[in-house]
């Protein structure tokens, strides 16, 4: 046998260890978290929503002009150009006959056999009706007027006067105040007075009445009871003032 050939050892070439691979994300993952997006985007997008539709129910709708607005819903009156103006308030522009506004019947009544005095101007106007038999039994009408051509105000100033005479009763010197209280249903305001006179033996009852632009008023006067009360004849005298007041206010709203 020959000898054997001595085995040579092997020598392998070295080489490093191979980087480690990058981690992948599993397919799933992914897949879940663009879902949890996609979720998300479309909560907010509801949120949007939802709030812009509140605040369009909450914000007060205009209707544009030149529209129809819609069924059930009122719409405030125009107070533009093309509003109609409100009518002004009539006025008096003259006052009748001083004696012209009583009915000779109702003077009758009141004042059998009467004589009468009567002046005028365009302002003012009194009728006396006096009794032949008795000094003290007398009809009086007056009438002021606020003319539209005399002042811009002629309402304003009638409530003036007539204010001016509703305080003047209630300190009316040489008489003495029975009654003095508020008329209703004679023009627009009126008040009802009823006195004795401190320096004759008479009883008065009036009425002072404004229409508009116009006051009047109307005394009625008789001799006070002898040996009575002067209160007893109150309320005859009162009816007479207002009737033959109405009779008035009627000639006037002709005018």
């Amino acid at each position: 046998m020959g000898l054997q050939r001595p085995v040579e050892p092997f020598h392998r070439p070295y080489s490093g260890p191979e980087p480690p691979a990058p981690a992948r994300r599993p397919r799933r993952l992914i897949a879940l978290l663009a879902a949890v997006v996609a979720l998300a985007a479309a909560a907010v997008a509801v949120v949007l929503v939802l709030s812009g539709q509140r605040e369009d129910q909450a914000a007060p709708r205009r209707t544009p002009q030149g529209t129809t607005p819609p069924q059930g819903r009122s719409q405030p009156p125009a107070s533009g150009p093309s509003a109609s103006p409100a009518p002004a308030q009539q006025v008096i522009t003259v006052l009748p006959a001083p004696c012209g506004t009583v009915a000779a019947g109702t003077v009758e009544r009141a004042v059998p056999k009467a004589t009468r005095r009567q002046s005028a101007n365009s302002t003012l106007t009194t009728c006396t009706y006096s009794s032949t038999g008795s000094a003290f039994r007398w009809l009086r009408v007056e009438a002021h007027l606020y003319a539209p051509g005399d002042t811009a105000t002629p309402v304003q100033d009638a409530e003036g006067y007539y204010d001016a005479q509703w305080a003047q009763a209630h300190d009316a010197p040489l008489v003495r105040t029975v009654t003095l209280e508020r008329q209703r249903g004679i023009g627009d305001e009126a008040y009802r007075w009823f006195k004795t006179d401190e320096g004759q033996p008479t009883v008065v009852g009036q009425v002072t009445a404004r229409v508009r632009n116009a006051v009047f008023t109307v005394s009625y006067s008789e001799q006070a009871p002898r040996g009575g009360r002067p209160d007893a004849r109150e309320r005859p005298c009162l009816d007479t003032a207002a009737a033959v007041a109405r009779e008035v206010l009627a000639a006037l709203n002709h005018f």
